[in-house]
């Protein structure tokens, strides 16, 4: 039941939990790189990670779509400049509006709906944390591109010191 009314929040009502998320960013002035984005921009960052969490919640999980996605965070990351730090702690705020959002809006009557509370919460707990892998390895994975494309360190150098293997394969 709990799931239910959480998963369906998280697929109808991901701009309000976007804004929520918005705000909770603004309160930290040590997010320099979140809080320099217009709202609008701020938003989109956050806004489809939502759907994925009711997807995972529902259905269980699809590494490939799940770690494509935090991937394709992680890099863009890179690519925009952002700390590792930041984005992670901005991917933990989103966990933390989700979780205030059961306790503030799902209704939880005895001990079988406590019981439902703590499984969803580690399923939640699960996908934030795997997020966070998948997430550092495109972060890892981006950082490598942009050092190899920019720079004349060879790959097989850095290749050396970040131990893990790609993602997105690439045929060489």
């Amino acid at each position: 039941m709990i799931d239910r009314v959480l998963i369906d929040a998280l697929k109808f009502k991901s701009k309000p939990l976007s804004l929520r998320w918005k705000e909770k960013i603004r309160s930290f002035p040590e997010l320099k790189h979140y809080n320099a984005l217009e709202d609008e921009m701020l938003i989109s960052l956050i806004e489809s990670i939502f759907p994925l969490l009711a997807g995972y919640l529902e259905n269980g999980l699809d590494k490939s779509a799940f770690g494509g996605y935090f991937v394709r965070m992680g890099k863009s990351s890179v690519t925009h400049g952002f700390p590792l730090s930041e984005t992670l702690y901005g991917l933990h705020l989103s966990q933390e509006i989700i979780l205030k959002y059961m306790e503030s809006e799902i209704t939880m009557d005895g001990s079988v709906a406590l019981y439902q509370a703590i499984s969803v919460t580690a399923k939640i707990a699960g996908f934030f944390l795997l997020g966070c892998y998948y997430l550092n390895r495109g972060f890892q994975e981006g950082t490598i591109e942009k050092i190899t494309a920019n720079e004349k360190i060879p790959k097989e150098l850095l290749i050396k010191y970040y131990k893990d293997d790609f993602f997105f394969k690439k045929e060489d």
